[in-house]
């Protein structure tokens, strides 16, 4: 028994020698850990350029996104071995770009639900959400180096003791006063920068949940009711909850997937669900700015004009929160958005009302697929026709649709002249257009110009063998659509082939599938190019085209 007790009693001693060794190594490890990550954090938001950091972010999610994909697939599936496949998909998911090399119900459920993350995290409203996280750990970070330069001070000090300084009888140590109410000053603008950002945030969110929860619920309340629709999903062996998550998810975050390979067009005659979409298309991304606005100034009413509202709305662009406008600026957002609606609707349905493609449908129905349709051409990609059967005149004028931001506005010339008085004139742009950058960067026309030079000659085979699938205008829409992350496509028919040698069958993906490896690739590139357009808004000044 005393031998026992010796073995714990030794034990015990060698479990408090090790735990006081191992203690204050851990606490080290831990402070190096904290300070390692605290050195790295400020060095992302105070040295890195915001186009890196969302750069590695869209990277980093494609590349587990093709990794989940790949392990969720089924083992019988032949889509387990296609990886460029599964990595375009993901791509494509991440940047909200709808482009496909694969069909849809070749999709295990496990990779829906994926897809469903992947869409929700490329969203324009979700990301924007993210921005505001950094901007709060920006400002935050600032507000605590402004504190720690405060404290060395022996005038600040004494103030905050109530012990008076010879600081306060000197007239010589006046300029310190002065900046140390300066550096006071600095910290309370911080202050209020990072109450209207948290209250932003919350904003943002409480927009995201409530447009999730009501679009869903009515897409799922729709379909259990309309028997047409009732009977697509059960043909498909689809859930009613799944495809209503999936494609509600779809629509806000204007990435175009729909879980069925016929995508919208087996809802042609459903024209109550796609009345349903069009608002969600709307307000995740065309609408996004306006529709926040509207948010923020009802907010603000009902919160009896607190501070944090009322500053938000006035700095939200001193913040840097891009999509937090001006009343003035969202009214010309909305109705040269609605002009561009009009404007399309009234040449689609001139030109294809009585064509094959609206073969089949009451003049109701035309009308509502014509206004989804047109209303998609802006950074959603849903389709409910044919785009290859749509006339040339009409597909020019997607391509521009395609081509131009969300936010385009047409505005007086007065208007511009306000704005730009609040912008760097003079030396500051003179400095500004002298870098490397400002010199060799060429316009992003240009290089879209380049990619689909690029395409054409990666696809010079196939172009030449079939070149009514591989027109330089099929082409052309699968690079804008990528680029402008819609994801249009002509697609590919094989009854539209001159040479009928070998098998072929068609198939529902994008006109990108049937393209080259190196082709492919070129599509990745631009559908990250499109997605980061907005930092080369201002490539191409170096040239003067007088």
């Amino acid at each position: 028994m005393s031998s026992m007790k010796k073995l714990v009693h030794s034990c015990h001693c060698m479990g408090s020698r090790f735990c006081s060794w191992v203690r204050p190594r851990a606490a080290r490890l831990l402070r190096l850990c904290r300070d390692s990550i605290s050195w790295l954090s400020r060095f992302l938001l105070f040295h890195v350029h915001p186009f890196w950091i969302q750069l590695g972010y869209y990277l980093a999610v494609s590349l587990v996104g093709y990794l989940v994909l790949k392990a969720t697939a089924q083992d019988s599936s032949e889509l387990r071995h296609r990886d460029l496949d599964l990595f375009f998909t993901s791509v494509s998911a991440t940047t909200a770009s709808s482009m496909s090399t694969v069909e849809m119900e070749e999709l295990s459920r496990a990779q829906l639900l994926v897809m469903i993350v992947l869409m929700l995290l490329s969203g324009e409203v979700f990301t924007s959400l993210l921005e505001l996280q950094l901007l709060r750990l920006k400002l935050l970070k600032q507000s605590r180096i402004d504190e720690q330069a405060e404290r060395p001070s022996g005038f600040i000090n004494c103030i905050e003791l109530g012990i008076p300084s010879s600081a306060q009888r000197v007239d010589s140590n006046q300029p310190n006063e002065a900046k140390a109410a300066s550096v006071r000053n600095h910290h309370i603008s911080n202050k209020l920068k990072y109450d209207a950002t948290t209250s932003l945030s919350q904003i943002v969110l409480g927009y995201i949940l409530v447009f999730h929860v009501l679009g869903t619920g009515l897409i799922a309340l729709y379909v259990n009711l309309d028997r047409d629709a009732k009977q697509v999903l059960e043909r498909k062996g689809l859930r009613a909850d799944l495809f209503s998550v999936f494609t509600m998810v779809s629509t806000f975050a204007s990435c175009g997937f729909v879980p069925i390979n016929e995508g919208m067009a087996a809802f042609r005659s459903s024209p109550g669900l796609l009345l349903i979409l069009i608002p969600q298309l709307l307000a995740g991304n065309t609408l996004y700015a306006p529709c926040l606005h509207i948010a923020v100034r009802a907010l603000e009413k009902a919160a009896a004009r607190r501070k944090e509202f009322v500053d938000a709305l006035r700095n939200g662009r001193e913040v840097g929160f891009f999509h937090l406008m001006g009343s003035v600026r969202c009214r010309y957002i909305c109705l040269t958005a609605l002009g561009f609606v009009t404007i399309q609707l009234v040449l689609f349905c001139g030109l294809e009302w009585r064509s094959e493609i609206m073969s089949g449908l009451s003049p109701y129905q035309k009308l509502v697929c014509s206004l989804f349709q047109v209303v998609n051409s802006r950074y959603a990609g849903e389709s409910v026709f044919d785009i290859s059967m749509v006339s040339p005149a009409v597909l020019v004028l997607f391509l521009m649709m395609m081509y131009l931001p969300p936010y385009t506005s047409f505005a007086p010339e007065k208007y511009h002249q306000e704005v730009a008085l609040g912008r760097p004139t003079g030396n500051a742009v003179h400095h500004q257009s002298r870098t490397l950058e400002g010199y060799f960067t060429l316009s992003q026309i240009s290089y879209l110009v380049i990619c689909v030079i690029g395409v054409c000659i990666t696809e010079r085979r196939p172009m030449a063998d079939d070149p009514l699938n591989f027109s330089t205008l099929n082409v052309a829409i699968e690079v804008i659509s990528a680029y402008g992350n819609v994801g249009f496509s002509a697609g590919y028919s094989c009854e539209r082939r001159l040479k009928a040698e070998g098998y072929c069958k068609d198939a529902s993906y994008g006109f990108v599938g049937r393209w080259s490896k190196t082709g492919k690739l070129i599509i990745v590139v631009i559908m990250f190019f499109g997605k980061l357009s907005k930092f080369s808004k201002r490539g191409g000044k170096a040239w003067d085209l007088s």
